[in-house]
């Protein structure tokens, strides 16, 4: 992966979920691993539509199936997880997180829009305590194609099987608290859409390898980033413009919808156009 590609794991990295929980810290004992171009999921390949769980892999089978596993992995990059996809020509896929719960339930109005008038694609994923904030909004971006609507969990939590934190933010700390972080939100989704979303997005990124066999088991892909937009919208327009600049075809930009105050629809506003002008489209995931 290129320096670009790497941009917001370092000093910006820290910042990453400030925009989602007022636990600012430093992440604990990250080890990311890179997700090599041979390992890139051509996620457009994959049917729009997916059938709920089978029994084998119903949420208390696989919760029961990963018992006592004990994880030999933890970042926001290694195998299984979405970070970058198989482009055709200059594409790239924009994504925003509206996290949820006290001071996370806004609605990045002016960013919405820019969405909106210029006709950009973007996978929107939406934690369960916003979409149950707003209800009526969220029915709104369920009934817009232009968005795909993705899982953002319930309490946004880290993905993880035993309790591991990122940012000083507790993980879930057993196979069945994942499984109930991802299916609760997965159940909401498949009742606003009329159909099981197709992407899940940990709180702060973050999974361990057993978390995330245990996404996919439940119907999911998990998704990470290759931009690092807005730092968790901490970030002001200038650096969200410089952050974007960086896209390579097969990104996926991570930026948040939640904080109307932040630079996040500013910078965006003059990123996205410069992509388009410079050849990129956008695709949904």
């Amino acid at each position: 992966m290129s320096r670009r590609r790497l941009i917001g794991f370092g000093t910006a990295a820290a910042a990453f979920v400030a925009g989602c929980s007022t636990d600012n810290g430093k992440t604990t004992d990250a080890q990311p691993r890179t997700t090599t171009a041979a390992n890139a999921v051509d996620v457009q390949a994959m049917p729009k539509a997916q059938q709920q769980a089978p029994a084998a892999n119903s949420p208390a089978a696989v919760a029961a199936r990963h018992a006592g596993a004990q994880p030999q992995q933890w970042g926001m990059k290694m195998d299984g997880i979405t970070s970058t996809f198989a482009a055709t020509g200059k594409q790239m896929a924009v994504t925003f997180d509206a996290c949820g719960g006290p001071d996370n339930n806004d609605i990045d109005e002016a960013l919405l829009n820019l969405l909106i008038s210029q006709q950009i694609p973007a996978t929107l994923f939406l934690n369960k305590r916003w979409i149950d904030a707003n209800p009526g909004r969220a029915a709104q971006l369920a009934a817009n194609p232009l968005f795909e609507l993705a899982n953002h969990g319930v309490a946004h939590k880290p993905l993880s099987v035993t309790g591991r934190a990122a940012y000083d933010i507790a993980g879930t700390g057993s196979p069945q608290e994942a499984v109930d972080e991802v299916w609760a939100n997965h159940e909401r989704l498949t009742n606003l859409l009329g159909k099981p979303p197709r992407f899940f997005r940990a709180g702060t990124a973050h999974y361990d390898d057993v978390a995330v066999s245990i996404v996919n088991e439940l119907g999911e892909r998990p998704v990470g980033f290759s931009i690092n937009a807005d730092y968790g919208a901490t970030a002001s327009a200038a650096q969200v413009q410089s952050a974007m600049k960086a896209a390579e075809p097969g990104a996926i930009s991570l930026a948040h919808m939640h904080r109307p105050n932040s630079g996040t629809a500013a910078g965006m506003t003059t990123a996205l156009p410069a992509l388009r002008a410079a050849g990129f489209t956008f695709v949904h995931l």
